[in-house]
């Protein structure tokens, strides 16, 4: 059994991955690390979860209880640093889901990826990581003609836009057309005053109520489009792929691994 720690275990995916971590026949929970202010600090994780048994309390982050084999974070930005440098000092591998990530934060991921084994991925759905190799082969057969979009929606609690899936979709088709992401993503069409280019790849979002997740890639042609969609309704989507993650990362040499890599699609 793989032994795990959750940091951020408070919120509403940290939850969802403890339970995932308890009920998987491969891994077992350790430790639910949470703030020193938070008020869930001391009390039975087993009250706060829908399904599974645990003797495990939540407890401070600076100083996790029990050694865990592999450590899953889905943070804010700011917390997740801290994690990782805990990490690292303590040899500990870690599954990370945190997105909103500037360049900078993905260097000291990479720097970080050289002395401990990282699985780092913006979305841990099996679906969503199917899609990703779909879009790239829509990318590559369709012709050059073919206006692309993305469209995504996410509760409104969500503080980063486009989510982190979205600009993996994104990234993905750019990959398979050759072209650097960065050059072709447009977010902002308010001050266009011209006809879009076919060389780009625009972004949509929408906030609102309590949608879990939804993001679609439009392909549309003079006469047709092929739309690609995944749709989530439930965080244990992801919780439960971010615990496969986790297992298959325990014993694996360092390095920066993705949802790719633990699914077998490269």
């Amino acid at each position: 059994m793989t032994k795990i720690a959750v940091y951020g275990a408070n919120g509403r995916m940290g939850r969802a991955l403890c339970e995932a971590s308890i009920n998987s026949e491969t891994t077992d929970l350790v430790c639910a690390a949470v703030r020193d202010n938070n008020e869930l600090l001391g009390q039975a994780v087993k009250h706060f979860i829908a399904k599974g048994d645990t003797q495990v309390r939540f407890s401070s982050e600076h100083t996790l209880e029990s050694q865990p084999d592999v450590i899953i974070d889905f943070t804010l930005p700011v917390g997740m640093k801290k994690h990782l440098a805990y990490a690292v000092a303590h040899k500990i591998p870690m599954v990370i889901g945190t997105t909103g990530l500037t360049p900078t934060d993905m260097a000291e991921l990479e720097l970080a990826a050289k002395e401990i084994p990282i699985v780092f991925s913006r979305n841990y759905s099996v679906g969503i990581n199917l899609l990703e190799n779909l879009v790239k082969t829509a990318a590559k057969t369709l012709a050059d003609d073919i206006d692309i979009e993305i469209f995504e929606l996410h509760h409104k609690h969500k503080i980063d836009a486009p989510s982190g899936t979205a600009l993996m979709i994104g990234e993905a088709i750019a990959e398979a057309k050759g072209w650097q992401h960065d050059d072709v993503a447009v977010f902002d069409r308010s001050k266009d005053e011209q006809a879009k280019s076919q060389k780009e790849i625009g972004y949509s979002v929408m906030r609102g109520g309590d949608i879990v997740g939804e993001h679609t890639a439009y392909f549309a042609a003079e006469g047709e489009r092929l739309e690609l969609t995944h749709k989530a309704s439930s965080r244990m989507t992801f919780a439960k792929g971010a615990v496969r993650a986790a297992a298959w990362l325990h014993n694996k040499p360092v390095g920066l691994y993705t949802m790719q890599d633990v699914l077998g699609f490269r």
